[in-house]
């Protein structure tokens, strides 16, 4: 938002120099981007009147003027085709010194005398435009000092204003701000209601109320198509980064830059039947006033006539329905659009207006009213007619209602650390446009219109803050008594658990919440994925079921880049839709494939197996405390190998899976080499039991060493079970050092070798009883399983 300080002062003048009033704004939050001044140095320019100018004797691109600057007639040479006889410009009298430290000389040009120089705006620095000599207005007073009367002792300031404050795109806006931060009064310009002298109306109609549910317009004829902008309007324009274009267009932008309220006026002669507020048609096709042609999508709001579409509201008007040089009746109209019916439409279509921006953030919903009768006295004081009266289409109950908001004094403190006397806050927030009620220690705010971005107590604390000045609050260490939140020792943290498979090797991979739906059928086809409404991508278009899917396309991306060992886990959500239900179960999955150690000239370059995956979710079981409370049972599983796959069992509750990645799987992906996973609830891992401190036994152990024959399709852990069982309290450890299937044992049997350590806390246990153990053990194993103890 560009502004010039001088038309700023007009509203609101505070005693501050220019970078106090830069350093002011920046410090409330309304960071100055830029500072400029209206025009570069000059001097010695005066405005000047082309008497005559006659073709240049000796040169087909030049002429010889004769200029007058009030008392003498001077003969210049000129080359701009716009040089004509009774043309009023700037001109640069010999001595003049131009931007650049240019001085002015007498000079010949082509053997013609030239006693001075006719300046374009951009050898003056007031703009970029070069097309020719400046054109003044006709009234100009000849002689006059140029920078005095073009007001160019000015500076162009420019705000990079927040989302949230949408209040200061324009000068009043702004104006209320300084007057704010200054305490100093703002001189707020009367708009009186400008009485109807036609009868002439224009209909509107709602027909989409909620995104446009105020819409005013006005009948306006008899207007003077050639009439002028005024070189007041121009200049404030001009400064504001705007180009005048015509007086019609220019009174829009004029009030769009001083009230912030966007505008637009058509060729009443080129609208049919009335105005209609609507969504377009698909496609419907529009010509903008940039030359452009759209297509409409059928989200975007149209202010149309009863046949065509005449408009992009709130963004950009159309071509066939503008004002030109042959305009004589106008139909003026502005509106309240709902933001969020504005917002990325303009994007959408590669555009970005100064209507777009003002609405996508928000417009004072009050405005419109006020707006219209400040434009249409305008044109009528600038290109006459007659204005008919106000028609107004609006529908109150869509219009945004602004909630109080209640300030309590003890909060405010609280954050500010200090003591605000009640008197600055309410001298504060009135200032700001609050309408206040005190109840007891706190007030109660009624939120002016403008102020889209108030609607919580924190807010209304930001702004006494900002009003105050951040600078003056005292600086404090904050101190506050913070109590030791109790954690329970057996819910072990996940980031415990990530620590533990980092220290075995592994690495975090963070893989998307989203997968292919091939590729969720392919791990896990009992469960259907929910599908994403609106997917990044074909291949990211249903939420995943099991983290294995996502860390084996991890996997298959490195084993494409020559990465042999790989070792990674996931802990996250996994989304399962349970009859009407979404559960999200948080899981912890490990992927490893390659050698069972890292390259190294000791290390061992066997590949690893089931049993070395295994043996590091032992580990992690056993990190939590939870081990003896686990079993593993032989299941099938659909990504699987059906070989080599257990379900993970405690008590009585299947907690998650392990086993090699099936054949055809690794063949669907095309991963090398044999693939073992593992995936269990990351609960289970959570909720452990808590350690407990046993003494240690100054007796000494005994240890028998069991070999078991069985039958080979017995699960070791069943035999284990039952040896636990049977070997009494003071069983120490009980280890599988050894299965053998071979010479000397039958087939379809196994030899499973077992040692048994026991230790008593208080005495030495003695043969008698140990062999009374074992005896009990090699009985229970012959009675359930059929076994024999290896001779």
């Amino acid at each position: 938002m560009k502004f010039s300080e001088q038309w700023l002062r007009e509203w609101v003048n505070p005693s501050i120099t220019t970078d106090e009033l830069e350093s002011l704004l920046s410090l409330s939050g309304l960071e100055v981007d830029g500072v400029e001044k209206a025009a570069k140095d000059f001097s010695g320019v005066v405005v000047g009147e082309i008497i005559s100018a006659e073709q240049h004797p000796n040169a087909d691109k030049l002429q010889v003027c004769s200029v007058s600057d009030g008392t003498e007639t001077f003969q210049v040479v000129c080359g701009a085709a716009n040089a004509r006889a009774g043309l009023k410009t700037g001109f640069a009298k010999v001595g003049a010194v131009l931007p650049g430290d240019f001085k002015i000389k007498k000079a010949k040009l082509r053997q013609v005398e030239s006693f001075g120089m006719l300046c374009a705006e951009d050898e003056l620095g007031i703009s970029d435009d070069h097309g020719g000599i400046m054109e003044l207005a006709a009234d100009a007073p000849v002689g006059a000092d140029l920078r005095e009367y073009l007001n160019l002792d000015d500076t162009i300031i420019e705000v990079d204003l927040t989302p949230n404050r949408s209040d200061c795109l324009s000068l009043a806006g702004l104006a209320r701000e300084v007057g704010v931060l200054t305490q100093t009064p703002v001189n707020v310009p009367e708009v009186a209601a400008v009485t109807a002298t036609a009868s002439e109306t224009f209909p509107v109609e709602l027909i989409n109320s909620d995104a446009c549910p105020r819409y005013m317009g006005r009948v306006i004829k008899g207007i003077n198509p050639t009439a002028t902008t005024p070189l007041w309007m121009v200049e404030k324009l001009r400064r504001s980064g705007v180009r005048a274009i015509d007086p019609v267009v220019d009174v829009t932008n004029f009030v769009l830059m001083e009230l912030g309220q966007p505008m637009h006026a058509f060729d009443l002669a080129k609208l049919s039947g009335g105005i209609k507020v609507r969504l377009a048609e698909q496609d419907e096709a529009l010509q903008l006033l940039d030359g452009s042609e759209v297509k409409l999508n059928a989200d975007t709001l149209v202010i149309a006539d009863h046949e065509k579409a005449v408009a992009m509201a709130g963004i950009m008007g159309g071509e066939q329905s503008k004002v030109t040089d042959e305009t004589s009746d106008i139909f003026l109209e502005c509106a309240f659009f709902e933001p969020i019916s504005i917002a990325g439409r303009a994007r959408s279509y590669g555009l970005h207006t100064d209507s777009s921006h003002r609405y996508e953030r928000g417009v004072d919903f009050t405005l419109q009213a006020r707006a219209m009768e400040r434009a249409t006295q305008l044109l009528l004081d600038i290109v006459g007619g007659e204005a008919g009266p106000v028609v107004e289409a609006v529908e109150e109950s869509k219009l945004p209602v602004r909630n109080d908001v209640v300030l309590r004094a003890e909060r405010l403190n609280q954050m500010l650390a200090m003591e605000m006397p009640a008197e600055k806050v309410e001298d504060i927030l009135t200032r700001l446009g609050l309408q206040l009620t005190k109840e007891g220690d706190n007030w109660r705010a009624a939120v002016p219109s403008y102020r889209f971005d108030i609607s919580i107590e924190a807010d209304l604390i930001e702004e006494v803050a900002r009003v105050y000045g951040y600078d003056n609050l005292p600086v404090k260490s904050p101190t506050m008594a913070l109590g030791i939140e109790a954690q329970p020792e057996a819910i072990k943290p996940i980031r415990l658990i990530r620590q533990s498979l980092a220290a075995r090797g592994y690495q975090e991979a963070i893989t998307f919440s989203f997968i292919e739906p091939g590729l969720s059928k392919l791990f896990d086809p009992k469960n259907t994925p929910i599908a994403l409404a609106n997917p990044i991508s074909a291949d990211l278009s249903v939420m995943r079921t099991t983290l294995i899917a996502g860390l084996a396309k991890a996997v298959q991306y490195n084993q494409n880049r020559q990465q042999g060992r790989i070792r990674l886990f996931e802990s996250g959500q996994c989304f399962i839709q349970q009859g009407e239900e979404m559960v999200q179960d948080p899981m912890v999955a490990v992927i490893a494939t390659g050698s069972r150690e890292p390259e190294g000239w000791t290390g061992d370059s066997q590949p690893m197996d089931f049993f070395d995956l295994k043996g590091d979710l032992e580990a992690l079981l056993d990190d939590s405390g939870i081990l003896a409370e686990v079993s593993f049972e032989p299941a099938q599983h659909p990504a699987l190998h059906p070989g080599q796959t257990a379900q993970i069992v405690r008590n009585g509750e299947a907690i998650g899976f392990i086993g090699a990645l099936h054949p055809s799987v690794q063949k669907e992906l095309g991963l090398k080499g044999s693939v073992y996973v593992f995936e269990i609830k990351q609960s289970a891992l959570q909720s452990g039991n808590v350690a407990k401190f046993d003494s240690l036994s100054k007796y000494p152990e005994v240890r028998r060493d069991l070999a078991f024959i069985i039958d080979e399709n017995t699960p070791v852990a069943h035999l284990m079970a039952a040896v636990r069982e049977k070997a009494g309290e003071w069983l120490k450890e009980l280890r599988l050092f050894d299965v053998y299937q071979g010479k000397g044992v039958e087939e379809q049997r196994k030899s499973v070798a077992l040692g048994l350590t026991w230790q008593h806390a208080s005495r030495t246990l003695n043969d008698e009883e140990i062999n009374s153990l074992v005896d009990q053990i090699v009985s229970a194993a012959q009675e359930q399983f059929g076994a024999s103890l290896r001779s």
